[in-house]
């Protein structure tokens, strides 16, 4: 645990806030988001609960931002794995296919991510500012544009409107299973004592996948009709 001296230039705040964010950052290795308090961000970046707040406003703005770099961070990466995945000669079902896929894989690897993304509408908007909710939308905004460029150079058979509307869903239907993927103690517990359950257990991966494939499919067969 760090502690600091009074921030009193440009360059002393930032290193506070940065520490603040890689604590953060840390942390979410550790728990998920719904356990992360600004009590013990506070204790283990080694400033005061208040002086935390002089930074960021609330929890839900640090993590706020923590999401918008790591998406930013993911779509580095997702660039590099939809190359390796998508046969660029291929039918443009299979790339749809090959996509689906790739991203599932590619969101999966990054579980910190997904469990901010599960938590962004329902938790991390919620106690925030308009002024900190409009910096975190321009981000999402770019990142979503980014995101849209890279499924159409690998099939380029979606137009803009159908790209934006995969990106979206693709988002939101990965925080979705993301939550029903992480079972609680007691649905493990009820799954192996009662095998017959299992079935209804989601593997992120697969279903993802699954729900990807099945909205690029039906976007192409749209856009043909």
């Amino acid at each position: 645990m760090a502690t600091f001296q009074r921030a009193r230039s440009d360059e002393q705040r930032e290193i506070r806030r940065r520490a603040i964010l890689d604590t953060a950052s840390t942390m979410l290795t550790e728990m998920p988001v719904a356990e992360l308090s600004l009590n013990e961000l506070s204790r283990r970046v080694g400033l005061a609960k208040s002086n935390v707040l002089r930074y960021f406003e609330s929890r839900e703005a640090v993590l706020l931002d923590l999401l918008d770099a790591a998406v930013r961070d993911w779509l580095a990466q997702y660039e590099a794995d939809l190359a390796a995945a998508v046969t660029a000669d291929a039918p443009p079902a299979r790339r749809a296919r090959q996509i689906g896929t790739a991203t599932a894989a590619s969101l999966a690897a990054r579980p910190v991510l997904c469990d901010l993304v599960a938590a962004q509408a329902a938790v991390l908007e919620r106690n925030v500012s308009a002024e900190i909710a409009a910096a975190y939308k321009r981000g999402a905004h770019a990142s979503l544009a980014t995101l849209v460029a890279l499924v159409r150079r690998h099939l380029p058979e979606l137009d803009e409107a159908d790209a934006v509307q995969f990106a979206a869903l693709a988002v939101l239907t990965a925080g979705a299973v993301w939550t029903h993927a992480q079972p609680s103690a007691a649905m493990l517990a009820a799954y192996e004592a009662h095998p017959e359950l299992a079935t209804l257990r989601l593997d992120f991966t697969d279903t993802l996948s699954s729900a990807l494939e099945v909205l690029l499919l039906g976007l192409l067969a749209r856009a043909a009709a």
